[in-house]
């Protein structure tokens, strides 16, 4: 069981370089969702990292650790990166991200058996259903390991999100951690301006959820301490909810505070700059 743990500098070297990885993969191929990936990468490197208890080797099943599935699949650039450089795949093959015959497409598969991929995923709204179910295999199967899953603030608008909301509590599905990515941005503009989510707290809450805000979710000392709080809450017949408040484009200035780049790729120039804010801490990939 893999349950290292790291030091925030040693996490904070981990989140640069997967920075560098997403703009390289979408500037490589001109093509992929570098705003939202950067707003989630120290969510993921955390949980990758620090707070699941995974194993060595991968299989599907997924018995006996604790189980990730990414719902919104357009910032597949954050999880391929934070999967390779967990160990599941070389990191040279990121390198391959959104070309002919790539096991790395813009939105996870897995007719291409990539490692650490259990769902395909990118059809909004559909991911809390998918972990809702693996939460109760889990309990079929007398595992009593976690299942986190994440959702984009925008994805809320789709009904599926909230019937899998009412099942959830309703079957005391209690070893669910669900996340939403609460960077308040999707690809038409502000959500609140494109479908207003009204209060989204007292909503979870009212839809019979445990529910824990995170305020700053780009900082890991914060992301732990409110993901140790969320699990501590588990196995109380209630299932949890983290809003975590991000900003799309973490860590490249001129990505931050715009949704514009929920969905477009860097120029050489703008590629180089965001290079240049994030220092190579564990080696860039290879391009052949």
């Amino acid at each position: 069981m893999v349950m290292t743990k790291h030091s925030i500098h040693n996490l904070e070297a981990i989140v640069k370089q997967v920075r560098r990885d997403i703009v390289r993969m979408v500037h490589g191929c001109q093509s992929g969702h570098p705003g939202g990936s950067l707003g989630c990468t120290e969510l993921l490197v955390c949980l990758y990292f620090e707070l699941m208890q995974r194993k060595e080797a991968f299989d599907l099943n997924g018995g006996g650790e604790d189980l990730f599935f990414l719902s919104n699949g357009h910032i597949s650039p954050v999880f391929y990166s934070v999967l390779a450089r967990a160990g599941y795949f070389s990191v040279d093959e990121l390198a391959t991200f959104r070309k002919l015959n790539s096991r790395l497409q813009g939105h996870p598969t897995t007719h291409e058996g990539l490692p650490g991929i259990r769902v395909a995923s990118g059809s909004l709204g559909q991911g809390l259903s998918v972990a809702i179910g693996a939460a109760q295999a889990k309990k079929l199967n007398q595992d009593h390991h976690l299942v986190y899953v994440l959702m984009g603030d925008g994805e809320l608008q789709e009904g599926q999100v909230w019937e899998a909301a009412m099942y959830a509590a309703h079957n005391e599905i209690d070893n669910l951690i669900a996340i939403v990515d609460y960077n308040g941005a999707q690809i038409d503009g502000a959500t609140n301006d494109v479908l207003s989510l009204g209060d989204l707290p007292r909503k979870w809450m009212a839809f019979g959820w445990k529910v824990i805000e995170i305020m700053r979710g780009n900082d890991i000392g914060s992301v732990i301490s409110g993901f140790r709080k969320a699990q501590a809450l588990t196995a109380n017949r209630v299932p949890v909810m983290v809003l975590l408040h991000t900003e799309m484009g973490n860590g490249v200035d001129f990505m931050m505070g715009s949704h514009k780049w929920h969905g477009i790729a860097p120029s050489d120039e703008q590629l180089s700059s965001a290079l240049n804010q994030n220092a190579e801490t564990l080696g860039d990939y290879i391009v052949s």
